[in-house]
């Protein structure tokens, strides 16, 4: 099992969701404990090791460290926004 952890804004950026969305990409994000690669989660390009998943117009973007078996949250944000940093 991978370690989650999470960056400081994910916590502001979680708060910032609507509550029903908000249950969903917490569980989503969880399950990526066990698979760190689920078939709905995309490579982003020019990126080494980040990915992400979606759930609707919400992405959850993250790192994983295959070798410390650690998942790194980066940025939930709507699609709109949160490739902006990248």
């Amino acid at each position: 099992m991978y370690s989650l952890l999470y960056k400081k804004s994910v916590e502001k950026d979680l708060r910032k969701l609507p509550a029903s969305i908000r249950k969903v990409i917490i569980k989503k994000i969880q399950t990526l404990s066990e698979n760190p690669q689920p078939n709905s989660s995309v490579k982003l390009r020019g990126a080494t090791n980040l990915y992400r998943i979606r759930h609707m117009d919400y992405r959850v973007v993250y790192s994983v460290d295959s070798g410390e078996l650690i998942i790194l949250v980066i940025k939930v944000a709507h699609r709109r926004e949160v490739y902006r940093d990248f």
